[in-house]
């Protein structure tokens, strides 16, 4: 299982990007929170198995129809033994 710290931006904010990606992880069946940051850009942690979160990556350049991503910086990538969330995944706000 991995831990995944990422911040995301272009067209993020205001399109429905952080719904989509609590969706999208959820489907996946990964936990872990999303938040929209002071500086436009959404950020986002993800906790599962390494096949899924790489393919949670990869969905998170697509985004949501009205989004438009121009980058997904990994922050922090790490091995985790226990799911600090519990296999939920929250949408944060403030």
């Amino acid at each position: 299982m991995i831990k995944v710290h990422v911040f995301i931006s272009g067209l993020v904010q205001g399109v429905f990007y952080r719904s989509w990606t609590q969706e999208t992880a959820q489907f996946l069946g990964l936990s872990g929170w999303v938040k929209n940051s002071p500086d436009g850009q959404v950020e986002a942690i993800f906790v599962g198995d390494k096949e899924k979160v790489e393919k949670m990556l990869k969905f998170l350049y697509q985004g949501p129809p009205a989004s438009s991503v121009e980058e997904v910086e990994i922050v922090e990538k790490e091995g985790v033994e226990v799911d600090p969330f519990e296999g939920r995944f929250e949408i944060h706000y403030g």
